[in-house]
């Protein structure tokens, strides 16, 4: 369908996702319904200008629309011009339109974010202990609800908070542009994010989530910026988006330790498709390493990756208890990446020291195929636990061209087996053993041709 026309669509419309089906999460056809309400924000004493500030009239305009939740529900339109404001939350049934030439101004003065309490499966801020500062767009508890636009801009401003963070003068952790909590059918497409200061895009406890046709940007030295983060969420389809930030440009997450443990909210059900990623210092595509809840039932095809530290990366480590399992990445691209293939399981730190250290998290059925790599350092670094090592890692088609002098494949209590594989990867990843063999067929004959989950 024409971009143009897809556009089209966006007008005044909420995307709602049929959740009926269960296989091939961006295969799903969503249904297009008009918003029979509309507000400009200009109607609430909104000045376009780079330097008023707004929030009140973001906040004034959507309890407004509030009244027409069941109505049908509403659109608040932006229309061209730059919006400065501080974090607002957003309604249920809601479209917000960024019109062409619309900039969403995030405040850079953090009296301007509300603070608000920890996640419950993280136990206290990412990045310092208590509360964190909101995100700029936020809903807690909504459905149907879309941020969307005709090429938008939503602008984080973010380089006081890098400032902040790197010199250690933050009180708080940093907020995101978008954070959508505990909501079903939620929608982020059509839009340009710019400078986030920590996170661009974080559906965290969601269900039925559509992100589409977004460009995420963010300079390469932007510390631990990640463009989208679906955590302890399910049903989520990531497509035709382009993504080049600091740190990790998709990553997985599902809580933290004993945090994640007991809230128990797997990712699973993940469709990502036909994005294009750059990550300075952090991977591509990521899993974890905060992975408590689980992660499982994830399909990643016809992606592009480059000039990035680590193409696909899973991450974890003693105290996460948890898993990562039944994982298909088929069709990749990569170019200009430092270490192309990784699984680690000593990989990052604990909120507190009230973590279990005999929770030993679980990484299994994980299926690479057709892949190929050019200027690629290292191939891959596999380096599992003694207590608990990686299985069922599955390798088909891959084709990674290093340099000749280069260490190619690092291997630790890991098991899996391979076919097709240049370079040839460590006895651990080519085992003959027919049992691991049997197991990776048996996953790529029970997804299909298409894999789909």
């Amino acid at each position: 369908m024409p971009v143009a026309l897809l556009l089209l669509l966006a007008l005044s419309i909420a995307i709602r996702i049929d959740a009926e089906e269960s296989s091939g999460v961006c295969d799903f056809k969503p249904g297009l319904k008009p918003r029979p309400h509309s507000v400009s924000i200009l109607e609430f004493g909104a000045v376009g200008d780079g330097k008023t500030l707004n929030t009140l009239a973001f906040q004034n305009a959507i309890f407004y629309l509030k009244s027409f939740t069941d109505k049908g529900g509403a659109q608040l339109y932006v229309p061209p011009g730059k919006w400065l404001t501080g974090s607002f939350s957003l309604t249920s049934h809601l479209t917000l339109f960024l019109e062409k030439g619309a900039v969403i101004l995030g405040s850079q003065d953090p009296s301007h974010w509300d603070l608000v309490d920890p996640l419950p499966s993280y136990g206290r801020g990412i990045e310092l202990p208590g509360k964190r500062y909101r995100s700029l767009i936020n809903g807690d508890m909504l459905t149907d609800v879309v941020v969307t636009g005709d090429n938008g801009t939503v602008d984080g401003q973010g380089s006081v908070w890098w400032d902040w963070f790197e010199s250690h003068s933050l009180n708080y952790s940093r907020p995101h542009l978008v954070e959508f909590t505990s909501s079903d059918h939620v929608v982020v497409s059509n839009l340009t994010f710019l400078n986030a200061p920590a996170y661009n895009i974080h559906p965290v406890y969601c269900s039925n989530v559509l992100v589409q046709n977004i460009s995420v940007s963010a300079p390469g030295e932007s510390p631990y910026t990640i463009g989208i983060v679906p955590d302890s969420s399910n049903n989520v389809c990531i497509e035709d988006s382009l993504i080049k930030v600091g740190y990790d440009a998709i990553s997985l997450k599902s809580g933290w330790d004993e945090y994640g443990i007991a809230y128990n909210r797997p990712t699973h059900d993940v469709h990502i498709r036909r994005v294009y990623l750059q990550s300075s210092s952090g991977s591509s595509i990521a899993f974890g390493s905060e992975m408590s809840g689980g992660i499982s039932n994830v399909y990643v095809e016809q992606v592009s990756l480059y000039n990035s530290f680590s193409g696909i990366e899973f991450r974890t480590t003693k105290g996460r208890g948890g898993y990562i399992r039944r994982i298909i990445i088929s069709n990749v691209e990569l170019k200009n990446i430092n270490m192309a293939l990784g699984a680690i399981g000593d990989c990052g730190l604990h909120p507190d020291d009230s973590f279990d250290p005999n929770a030993i998290p679980i990484l299994d059925q994980i299926t690479l195929q057709n892949v190929i790599g050019s200027n690629i350092t290292m191939a891959g670094n596999f380096t599992g636990l003694a207590e608990s090592p990686f299985t069922s890692i599955c390798l088909f088609n891959v084709s990674l061209t290093i340099p000749t002098a280069s260490t190619s494949w690092t291997c630790s209590n890991v098991i899996g087996f391979s076919e097709f594989v240049s370079p040839e990867p460590c006895p651990e990843l080519n085992s003959s053993y027919s049992n691991f063999s049997s197991v990776c067929y048996s996953i790529l004959n029970s997804y299909g041709k298409s894999a789909s989950l």
